[in-house]
């Protein structure tokens, strides 16, 4: 099979832990373990999450006192793609992977007028209290927005219009080459009249760049890899259930946070609703139980003939959903 994976951020760095190197090389080895086999048995596009990592060297440029101005996140989240590059195709090497693993830095094309721009949505970087939060929003200029119980700074997340290097990476993953691209969503770029590609000040959702690399690529599942076991329908209380499967008429009337889950389901949605093929989230540590259906959420066209009450307790809600994305498909 051809597989792309989405793995979350978040769950390179555990929220609360310290973003230090050696905790977030912990994770990612333990990411490798489960991938490797993955990349040996399938094509294998992994495409990774940066919202921490970009959020600290963000604070990090921005605290530097020997540069004018704070460099800008197309090239912060370039430096990111490079170094979770580095880690995970070390030690996907390292767990066993056999055949080449290449890590691409990435650029993802963006509409220089996509409404994203004045509405900041992206939570990057550490979670804060609402006092610090408030705080740094106006010492720095920072917007910010809760996340869960604590606040986090936001910044533009434009739609995902087109990837760049998308004709090597077909060719690269046509000679079996495990990919590492994608990274943090791309380095967002935008086409001028010339066809110059200029960076610009902003976070892809790196969800939604897999979907698109999945369309792109002719995968055969799209596989959301993070910190939980599933969907979950009522999430923080106390009547919280695990979605095990789900069609596309059923996700219209649900609703899931925009700043966490919502990107998750919509990239899912979109890459079936092209493709017509299946689409899963749940844990890095269940993935080889997402390929089977074993585990996680299933995403499908229509309704599973094995599925029982398990999509229980959702409740109505008006669609929020985007429109589909369009899609630059390669010839074959």
């Amino acid at each position: 099979m051809r597989l792309v994976v989405a793995l979350g951020g978040n769950a390179l760095l555990h929220r609360g832990e310290r973003p230090d190197a050696t905790v977030q090389l912990k994770h990612v080895r333990a990411a490798a373990e489960v991938l490797a086999p993955l990349a040996n048995e399938h094509e294998l596009v992994i495409c990774h999450g940066n919202g921490p990592q970009v959020g600290l060297l963000a604070l990090e440029s921005e605290a530097d006192p020997s540069i004018s101005r704070a460099y800008p996140f197309d090239a912060l989240g370039a430096q990111t793609q490079g170094m979770i590059g580095y880690w995970l195709s070390q030690s996907l090497h390292n767990a066993g992977a056999v055949g080449p693993v290449l890590s691409i830095v990435t650029q993802v094309r963006v509409d220089a007028l996509d409404p994203a721009f004045a509405s900041p949505s992206k939570f990057v970087g550490s979670v804060y209290s609402r006092e610090e939060a408030v705080h740094l929003s106006a010492a720095r200029g920072w917007s910010v927005a809760a996340d869960g119980p604590g606040w986090r700074r936001v910044v533009p997340s434009p739609e995902p219009q087109d990837i760049v290097e998308l004709s090597s990476m077909a060719a690269l993953l046509g000679q079996h080459t495990t990919l590492i691209c994608g990274g943090g969503g791309g380095a967002p770029v935008v086409q001028e009249a010339g066809g110059q590609l200029r960076g610009v000040e902003a976070v892809v959702d790196k969800d939604l760049t897999s979907a698109l690399l999945a369309m792109s690529l002719g995968a055969d599942m799209l596989l959301i890899l993070t910190d939980v076991s599933a969907v979950m329908i009522g999430y923080g209380t106390t009547h919280q259930t695990a979605l095990r499967h789900a069609d596309l008429d059923e996700l219209e009337t649900m609703s899931f946070p925009a700043g966490s889950m919502g990107p998750k389901v919509e990239a899912c949605r979109r890459f079936v609703a092209a493709t017509g093929k299946p689409a899963a989230i749940g844990s890095i540590k269940d993935a080889p139980l997402l390929l089977t259906d074993e585990a996680g959420t299933r995403i499908t066209p229509a309704a599973s003939p094995s599925r029982g009450a398990d999509s229980a307790g959702a409740s109505p809600a008006a669609n929020p959903h985007a429109a589909p994305l369009s899609v630059r498909r390669l010839r074959k």
